[in-house]
């Protein structure tokens, strides 16, 4: 059970992880972008008020597609990437699933109440 849900947080091969010296990160580089966006989000929307309109879940929904383009490109081995653009597409992309899954539980709880 334990591994599996590893895997679920992160596959975390050594290859797509960023280390410091002998030490490696915990999730691969592009978990590690999303994981950054995400929480930055987090934090923004924890300090300012955000309204979830339609057009600002379509921005989010955009700037993810970034990340699925890398991944999926490279799943089917079209190219190879790097960590790098790993992190500079999960960056955004964490971003953006921080605004939906807010922009969601703001439209559960609005139709709730």
């Amino acid at each position: 059970m334990c591994d599996i849900m590893r895997f679920w947080i992160c596959h975390r091969r050594p290859d797509r992880t960023f280390s410091i010296g002998d030490r490696r990160f915990p999730v691969c580089s592009r978990c590690t972008g999303i994981y950054i966006g995400a929480f930055s989000y987090f934090l923004i929307a924890y300090l300012t008020p955000i309204r979830y309109t339609p057009i600002l879940v379509m921005i989010a929904t955009l700037i993810t597609i970034p990340m699925i383009l890398d991944g999926f490109t490279q799943l089917l081995g079209l190219r190879e990437s790097n960590n790098l653009l790993r992190l500079l597409t999960g960056f955004p992309a964490g971003f953006g699933l921080g605004i939906l899954t807010k922009a969601l539980k703001f439209y559960i709880l609005t139709w709730l109440y």
